[in-house]
């Protein structure tokens, strides 16, 4: 019915200690009290506030949490990684179906990359490692455009990083399909020849292995302004196109795949097809009721806000 949107990223705004500083922690306790402000003046009946990596990785969280809960009223929780992979796979299963067979689902956040595959609403395995594109940016890269070195280096130690997670993958079996999800993804399609945003939803949209190539050739020299121009690309996600292109490509080499399918639907859409499977409302399985959260994106909608 709504959709609002603020850009906080906060997985950019921890420091050197790994604390979220104050600035961070301001914009979100301001986002949270305007999301919850729009929910009430767009009739939600239930409001679910949960937060991915930046909140749950920082040192500081707990502070932060009380003060957002003082300030704004809200209960901000935090999800677990596995438990983001495991949302934004229930929403992939939920928009593809049965028929799409084993499914392996592929998510790169601000803070984290989520990974999961299975045949049932459940994945059979899911994982979360801390390879998100805004992470990344703020701790590889030390200058825009990213040097040759830069980008080779960072190349190298993502094949490291996500050989362990592959072989893991790897061994529950091939994969029926393959899909993406999350505005990198999205962002990286549109920019290898996907159908724009205007086409809908239910337009099939693709990214291949060998315009990923081509496209990191062609994106790893420009800067963040540069790239801010390019269509489809938003300006407050340029400077970490980039890095996430590097981590989907690298991903895409560590599990042997050609090509990925484009899903709109995602984790909140996920966490949302969860609380509605369960009409009183009380199913211990929703974020609300669960261990707590991170994020850097501030969403509010119909039924439910987010921060990463």
């Amino acid at each position: 019915m709504s959709s609002e949107k603020s850009v906080l990223r906060l997985a950019e705004q921890l420091d050197g200690s790994g604390l979220l500083g104050r600035e961070g922690a301001d914009q979100l306790v301001r986002t949270v009290a305007a999301s919850k402000a729009a929910a009430e003046r767009l009739g939600c009946e239930d409001l679910m506030a949960f937060a991915t990596s930046a909140v749950r990785e920082a040192g500081n969280s707990a502070e932060v949490l009380d003060r957002v809960r003082a300030e704004t009223g809200v209960d901000l929780q935090v999800l677990t990684g596995e438990d983001e992979a495991r949302y934004t796979f229930l929403a992939v299963r939920r928009w593809y179906g049965w028929s799409a067979g084993r499914l392996l689902c592929l998510d790169i956040g601000g803070g984290s990359l989520e990974l999961a595959v299975g045949v049932d609403e459940e994945p059979e395995e899911a994982f979360s490692v801390p390879l998100g594109a805004g992470r990344l940016t703020r701790t590889r890269f030390r200058n825009d455009p990213p040097t040759r070195a830069e980008v080779r280096e960072t190349t190298e130690w993502l094949a490291e990083q996500l050989a362990p997670v592959a072989k893991k993958i790897r061994r529950v079996g091939t994969p029926d399909r393959v899909v993406a999800t999350s505005k990198t993804f999205r962002t990286l399609a549109r920019l290898t020849g996907a159908a724009p945003s205007s086409a809908g939803p239910r337009a099939r949209r693709v990214l291949t292995d060998a315009g990923l190539r081509q496209l990191i050739a062609f994106v790893s020299r420009m800067s963040a302004a540069d790239l801010a121009e390019l269509e489809g690309v938003s300006a407050s996600r340029a400077h970490q196109l980039v890095a996430g292109a590097l981590v989907a490509e690298a991903t895409m080499r560590a599990l042997s795949l050609g090509e990925l399918e484009i899903c709109p639907w995602a984790l909140r859409e996920g966490v949302i097809l969860r609380r509605l499977d369960h009409t009183n409302g009380s199913d211990p399985d929703t974020p609300p009721d669960r261990t707590r959260r991170t994020g850097d994106t501030g969403r509010t909608g119909r039924h439910g806000a987010r921060w990463s």
